[in-house]
């Protein structure tokens, strides 16, 4: 029977090299997961503004109500009606068709500065516009669970989006 050499313990450099390269992964890790779920948090806050800010920020904006007439493949337009003073009614205004509009309702709306483009408003309109944002955050949460292994913050943005988007459809 033979006996082989013992062969010495590995030197303590190189265990703490060993450690120090794991902390950089998961610090590499950490800083990509959390980056890319701030960049889908920021484009679903962008692509919700664009709407949001005429909803949500109605003061000195032309604000009144859309009879629609006409609804086409992407659009519907009717008649609009100002309540807000020193506006003008206008015989056509665009409103973008969702599941929503429909032809023959009334609906509250803001129109666009410098175009004939209305927006609906009230808690329908507001929580309408904020829609990608609640798509956002159930795609970050997924991001943030599986990336960062951070389960109650994903939790919490997961109800957040769920809750949004609920809202939104009921209210619409």
């Amino acid at each position: 029977m033979r006996v082989w050499p013992m062969i010495p313990a590995m030197p303590a450099s190189a265990a703490v090299t060993h450690e120090s390269a794991h902390a950089v992964l998961r610090f590499g890790r950490f800083a990509a997961m959390g980056a890319v779920a701030v960049l889908i948090l920021i484009a679903g806050v962008w692509a919700s503004w664009g709407t949001a800010q005429h909803v949500m920020l109605t003061k000195g904006r032309e604000r009144g109500t859309v009879e629609v007439t006409r609804c086409g493949q992407d659009t519907c337009t009717g008649r609009y009606s100002p309540s807000s003073e020193g506006w003008q009614p206008r015989s056509k205004v665009v409103l973008e068709k969702s599941v929503a509009v429909q032809k023959g309702r009334t609906y509250t709306v803001v129109v666009k500065p410098g175009s004939d483009d209305a927006v609906r408003s009230g808690p329908a309109g507001v929580l309408y516009a904020w829609i990608p944002l609640g798509g956002a955050l159930l795609l970050a949460s997924v991001v943030v669970a599986g990336g960062l292994l951070r389960t109650r913050a994903a939790w919490v943005m997961a109800l957040s989006g769920v809750a949004l988007l609920t809202a939104a459809f009921v209210t619409v």
